[in-house]
């Protein structure tokens, strides 16, 4: 199978894993931790979601679409990357199947969290933008297949390193990234363009309204686009290296510096699934307020399952000392 073939190619060969140890070490221990916290907090997030009825229908399935496949990343893929790692580090290498597996694997879930946030975007600019029509035309069964359709595709798409030469599939993900990270450029600056509009009208309106009303609206029209701006930042940071892996791998081949350069952007990829949460989820006011109150009834939990016995016990010596 010429797929299997070329995928033997990434694996480093016994003079590069003795100069590539450190850093298989540092990711090795970081995606170890990294696996942990990014399926609890995925997993409180989904709940928080869940919990959380003031959201609209269409954003809650869109985010929790996005739980889902990031809670996958550190459910599956992450484990299945640090027993690669540990193979790497004993000089050995997994087998052609193997690693397909884990290739296949890692894109549908990473491009189902990647094309969420994209979604995701789309769907706050059709918010501000539609504004009265959001909820005529962005409907709750619309979404749904939107969703639906989106992971069939990431799975078909993941399955051409299979069917595919590997050549073939990078240059695919690369031309999909590519055009996904200008739409959500597109995106964001016609957001940034609104809030722009909006922040107009306020001062232009500004003689026919109270002051502290005014400022109040810029103020958080200005946070809006300070958080969108933080968005599509980090989007960029954990993205783009990936994009600089396949294109110095297509130009100067594989070697240490390209294969050292793969570890370090999968790294990235596999956090951005620990940070999407965080910006999504923690931004949003009811769906914190939602996280803050399942972690204190967690803890209350706790407490009590600890108190219990001591309960027990001092009824039990009251009890002995009676009698």
């Amino acid at each position: 199978m010429e797929s299997c073939e070329k995928s033997l190619e990434v694996f480093p060969t016994s003079s590069e894993v003795e100069e590539l140890y450190v850093i298989y070490i540092v990711n090795y221990v970081f995606i170890g931790v990294l696996c942990c916290t990014t399926v609890m907090f995925n997993i409180v997030t989904v709940h928080a979601i869940i919990k959380t009825s003031s959201l609209s229908k269409p954003l809650k399935i869109l985010l929790l679409s996005l739980a889902v496949s990031d809670t996958c990343v550190g459910l599956l893929v992450e484990p299945f990357y640090i027993a690669i790692f540990v193979k790497w580090s004993r000089f050995k290498n997994p087998t052609c199947i193997t690693y397909l597996a884990f290739l296949n694997l890692t894109n549908v879930f990473l491009l189902a969290s990647f094309f969420g946030v994209v979604a995701i975007s789309i769907d706050r600019f059709l918010a501000i933008y539609l504004h009265l029509r959001y909820q005529e035309l962005v409907s709750q069964k619309r979404v749904i297949v939107v969703v639906i359709l989106m992971w069939l595709f990431c799975a078909v798409i993941s399955s051409t390193s299979i069917w595919r030469s590997s050549v073939v599939s990078s240059q695919l993900f690369f031309v999909i990234g590519v055009v996904c990270i200008l739409i959500t450029t597109v995106v964001y600056i016609k957001i940034y363009a609104v809030i722009r509009r909006h922040r107009n009208q306020i001062h232009a309106l500004q003689q026919t309204t109270t002051r502290n009303e005014s400022n109040m609206n810029f103020s958080s029209a200005k946070k809006s686009a300070n958080g969108l701006f933080f968005v599509y930042l980090l989007l960029l940071i954990c993205y783009v290296p990936r994009g600089v892996y396949f294109y110095t791998k297509k130009f100067n081949g594989l070697n240490t510096t390209s294969k050292s350069l793969a570890v370090y952007s999968l790294t990235l990829l596999f956090l951005n699934s620990f940070l999407n949460p965080v910006i999504y989820c923690w931004k949003m006011r009811h769906i914190r307020q939602a996280i803050v109150g399942t972690l204190r009834n967690i803890s209350r939990r706790q407490r009590n399952s600890n108190t219990a016995p001591s309960i027990l016990e001092a009824s039990y010596s009251k009890a002995s000392y009676q009698i």
